[in-house]
């Protein structure tokens, strides 16, 4: 065997005296694929951290580290900051983050390619449209003047991994690249990276919670459980046969189980002919105003009382808009009818009152639970609105009852979002909607940010919470494993259209439509019947 690309040996991290990283030994081979996978807090991109030096001040890292040879524990800043995005290129987790907003995508590629490779002006330029033409991004020169929140995430990703290669680096790490992305862009980014790998003979560290991708695209794995390596080798072997408690667990975690069978009882929730529409930006002056982009197009649906209506399909085919629109926070033409209460046609005060009625939970439990107040302002703030007339203490009990519902601690209430996990977040965000006792729920991707274990409990919840409370859900998401587990009936959306739909099973076991058939394929479950 050649010298490894990456060898680490007994790679430990601590923040100030307490060990998060313990022991952690690996080898990675240029034109291989390493996975590590875990749960959240399992020390997976702490690791990947501390091997590019990317800690904060207050931790401690010891252990060897070499790279082609060279030995990293000697470098200095200036020789990392060589090192970091020239022989080595990071594409990190939350790309919307990690891109600067202020600049377009054109300049930010080209920083790089200026500190490593000294290029600037249409040099600069022309290497970055053959950036963005290597990861298969259409329109290159149109998307080098765009900005970051113009893109589509998958688009987004892309640009991160054109960043990433662009000075050629022997060692790609790609910390869960494709976490709240659609099945079918999470392929064609999985696809993409394997490509680049071997068109350059990189050695790739794939970091993730998903393990599906991870048997289709990395050629060994190391599973991490509390900071420590539980199991290594190729992935077949570790798939089919584990050896440890921990990766058996990891392995069982998918969401699964169904949601309790609904009586047919008249519709809470029905949606008809409901489009939504943007004006387009005028290209100039002097230019025709361009047509209005249709982001859902007449669409119908009914949700029964204590039912699960499952809406999928990729990103930006008008999930979100939909639920936005059914919440009357999108500008949108068609009848929208909560029970007695016709929805679309109320405005002002009279629609703040049915607020409480249908509640929202979103998909990024981080940026939907504000960071300045403590939990228990968050959960009471609208029962502070929609029933003024309950004593502190009748609105101090029902915080408690209901964070106890969600399966949280009193005690939590007193403390702030950034002390939770993103599971543990996610609850609040429940609890933050269900305390209004609300009769429909919309969940705009609830579990994509989250690893399977705790996918699992959060539906686990949502279920019983159904079952106690007759709620009524619309879910939506790209992981159909999910939508299996939570839903009485699907609707697929493509391009704003409903293209099929059914109930959740019939639909997954026998798709009609092409489109409807790709996702399932992509999404990579063996039995959808089942």
């Amino acid at each position: 065997m050649p010298e490894p690309l990456l060898c680490v040996d007994n790679l430990t991290i601590a923040f100030d005296g307490s060990t998060v990283v313990e022991s952690l030994s690996l080898e990675l081979h240029a034109g291989e694929t390493l996975a590590i996978v875990g749960e959240s807090g399992s020390g997976k991109s702490v690791s990947a951290l501390g091997l590019m030096n990317l800690l904060p001040g207050n931790a401690k890292v010891s252990g060897e580290r070499r790279l082609n040879g060279t030995r990293l524990n000697t470098l200095g800043n200036a020789e990392w900051n060589g090192l970091r995005g020239n022989t080595v290129g990071v594409v990190f987790q939350e790309p919307m983050t990690s891109l600067n907003p202020l600049h377009r995508v054109g300049k930010q590629i080209g920083e790089s390619l200026r500190l490593h490779q000294g290029l600037r002006g249409k040099a600069a330029r022309a290497r970055a449209k053959n950036l963005l033409e290597q990861v298969k991004l259409p329109r290159a020169e149109e998307l080098l003047d765009a900005w970051p929140h113009q893109l589509s995430g998958g688009q987004r990703q892309r640009v991160m991994i054109a960043m990433a290669i662009a000075n050629n680096p022997s060692l790609l790490i790609a910390d869960e690249p494709t976490t709240a992305l659609d099945v079918t862009v999470q392929q064609e980014i999985l696809a993409l990276l394997k490509e680049l790998r071997d068109q350059h003979g990189m050695g790739l560290l794939l970091i993730s919670h998903d393990l599906n991708l991870v048997r289709r695209h990395a050629d060994r794995v190391c599973v991490m459980f509390q900071g420590k390596i539980q199991e290594s080798g190729p992935v077949e072997q570790v798939f089919e046969q584990p050896q440890s408690d921990y990766t058996q667990r990891l392995l069982a975690a998918e969401p699964e189980g169904r949601p309790s069978p609904v009586a047919e009882r008249p519709p809470l929730l029905t949606v008809k002919q409901l489009s939504v529409s943007f004006k387009r930006p005028k290209p100039g002056l002097f230019k025709r105003q361009p047509p209005a982009f249709e982001a859902v197009k007449a669409t119908d649906l009914t949700v029964a009382p204590g039912e699960t209506l499952g809406i999928v399909g990729e990103s930006g085919s008008g999930k979100t808009t939909l639920a936005s629109a059914i919440m009357r926070m999108v500008t949108s033409q068609g009848d929208i009818t909560l029970g007695d209460a016709p929805l679309s046609k109320l405005t002002g005060n009279d629609l703040r009152r049915q607020r409480h009625r249908l509640q929202m939970v979103f998909q990024d439990p981080y940026g939907a639970l504000s960071p300045r107040m403590p939990v228990f302002d968050i959960v009471s703030e609208g029962l502070r609105f929609h029933y003024p007339h309950l004593s502190a203490t009748e609105v101090t009990e029902r915080v408690h009852q209901t964070l106890r519902e969600v399966g949280l601690p009193e005690s939590c209430a007193a403390r702030y979002p950034h002390e939770f996990s993103g599971g543990q977040r996610q609850r609040i965000a429940v609890a933050r909607a269900i305390i209004l006792e609300p009769e429909l729920l919309v969940l705009d991707e609830p579990t994509s940010a989250l690893d399977r274990t705790v996918q699992k409990q959060l539906v686990t919840l949502l279920r019983d919470l159904q079952a106690r409370r007759q709620l009524s859900y619309l879910f939506i998401s790209h992981d159909l494993a999910v939508v299996r587990a939570m839903a009485h009936r699907i609707m697929v959306l493509k391009d704003g259209e409903v293209v099929e739909q059914g109930p959740c099973l019939d639909v997954l076991a026998s798709p009609q439509h092409s489109y409807t058939q790709s996702l399932i394929a992509a999404a990579y479950l063996k039995d959808f019947a089942g």
